[in-house]
């Protein structure tokens, strides 16, 4: 039954709860220093593109403003498409502990909106959206460009979200589940369809994005104009949104139901107790709802994004960090949180800490390899059969980031963690802002390390990927050693356990 009276109801009780999250922060200096620092980049992606394409004498309207179009129908279809993935948007509150709390259907959709801006990719994809418009307007049209690109930001945002909790909608009804995956099928391979056919660029520079684009670059009074009609566009999709929300908010979620209650036939014990820990591991990581959809997505999308463009092998190369680093972010960063309640139970077995920890990262790193793995494949189709110094520098690098990823995330999981439930397709293994901090990070790691082997892999000497491996190596096992002595301490493991099992 709803239990708010009116909308001031539901922003208040968005407020309260926003307070609670912040209450709740373990580091709050750390939270504040990193607000301050996002903010920052904000700033700066509105403010310095202008000087950096003056010094440099690039940028300007008539090198930009042809790729604002595309650039603005592209943030909206991957605000969509992560809108669709994760189930309608981020949990305000994780399931178990909102079950106390009377939060109705427009509180949590109006939480999710708030949440979408904590996520590395969003605020990427925002950051330079801001950037391209400063080059573009510039001067005195700098105010009001920028006004429209964070309004467009906003209505797309709201538009993907109400989008988001329709799909859940069918998603959570009879069949909803294959439909829902029939239309991702068919929703592929009409993008490729349209690439190869030379429609699918013309069709993002088209429709309404060609003509914001061109209030930004042309006359200030018809920009000025826009905005109040952005302003209003965006309020009334926040409002719409709420009719879908309250729908699929109020449906059982039949893919979480299906692994709760389904029945798994008891199968030969295996040959060792390694083999037991292996097989449930893996298990636990496929019956999570959260986790086997974002691993579907990071396998496919980027594949399928390579094989439309015909990125060529260098351009490759700096895929499987991005899709390990995004693999890690599904639980790896927290790796203990998938045993939840059962971590005691697991704890009681007679097994060594040294053997439940080195299950666990390697069941960590196979799922990291295999998603980069199906990546790899899908680009090569178009990338065509590459050298052998590509090869080599290609697996050379797939192994040396997801070692660098596992030993990473095992330490951390370790360090900081978290008790969360994810069997709900809507939680993510940390808090919003750690998960930004955790991200960034891992981003950053991979991106660098992708862009050394991809240079390696340009020469003509075969060994130097493989020596370019060593000291990464070297590096990741001795934080891998130091992440399996953390855990196996008595002290810390009993922190971790207590943690995720509370």
């Amino acid at each position: 039954m709803p239990t708010a009276r009116s909308w001031t109801d539901s922003v208040a009780d968005l407020w309260h709860l926003l307070r609670f999250r912040t209450q709740t922060v373990r580091r709050p200096r750390a939270a504040a220093v990193a607000s301050v620092v996002l903010a920052g980049f904000t700033l700066a992606a509105m403010l310095v593109p202008p000087h950096v394409g003056a010094v440099a004498k690039v940028g300007g309207p008539e090198q930009v403003v042809g790729y604002l179009p595309s650039m603005l129908s592209g943030f909206l279809v991957l605000s969509i498409v992560s809108a669709i993935s994760s189930g309608g948007g981020r949990e305000l509150l994780p399931r178990d502990q909102a079950a106390i709390h009377p939060i109705t259907t427009t509180t949590e959709h109006l939480g999710a909106l708030v949440l979408s801006p904590l996520n590395l990719a969003f605020l990427l994809q925002v950051w330079l959206l801001l950037g391209a418009t400063s080059l573009v307007t510039g001067g005195d049209g700098w105010l009001v460009g920028q006004l429209l690109v964070l309004l467009w930001i906003a209505f797309a945002t709201a538009l993907a979200q109400a989008v988001g909790w329709t799909i859940e909608i069918v998603r959570r009804g009879e069949r909803g589940v294959a439909i829902v995956r029939t239309i991702a099928v068919v929703g592929a391979l009409a993008a490729v369809a349209l690439h190869l056919s030379g429609r699918f660029v013309p069709l993002l520079e088209g429709g309404p994005t060609r003509r914001l684009a061109s209030l930004m670059a042309g006359t200030r009074d018809d920009a000025w104009l826009a905005v109040p009609v952005l302003l209003v566009l965006t309020v009334l999709m926040v409002l719409i949104g709420v009719i879908p929300a309250r729908a699929a908010l109020r449906r059982a979620p039949r893919d979480e139901l299906k692994v709760e209650s389904g029945i798994h036939p008891a199968r030969a014990f295996p040959s060792s107790d390694a083999a037991m820990l292996l097989r449930m591991d893996r298990a636990a990581v496929w019956r999570s709802v959260p986790m086997r959809r974002g691993l579907i997505v990071l396998a496919l999308g980027p594949g399928l994004v390579a094989l439309v463009g015909a990125m060529s092998w260098g351009s490759v190369m700096v895929l499987p960090g991005l899709v390990i680093s995004g693999g890690a972010l599904l639980f790896g960063v927290n790796a203990w949180c998938l045993d939840g309640r059962g971590v005691l139970w697991r704890e009681s077995l007679p097994v060594s800490p040294q053997m439940v920890f080195r299950a666990r990262a390697r069941v960590l790193a196979e799922w990291l390899i295999g998603a980069s793995a199906i990546t790899v494949t899908l680009a090569s189709i178009r990338a065509g059969v590459p050298t052998v110094n590509q090869a080599i520098s290609m697996a050379t690098l797939l192994v040396v980031v997801t070692l660098q990823v596992v030993a990473v995330c095992m330490l951390w999981s370790g360090r900081r963690p978290f008790s969360v439930n994810l069997r709900s397709a809507r939680a993510t293994p940390a808090p919003p802002l750690v998960m930004v901090g955790y991200s960034s990070r891992l981003a950053v790691t991979t991106t660098l390390t992708a862009l050394i082997f991809s240079t390696a892999s340009g020469g003509g000497w075969l060994w130097l990927s493989p020596v370019l491996a060593v000291p990464l190596l070297i590096w990741s096992l001795r934080t891998l050693r130091r992440a399996e002595q953390q855990w196996v301490a008595p002290a810390p493991r009993a922190a971790v356990v207590m943690t995720v099992a509370g």
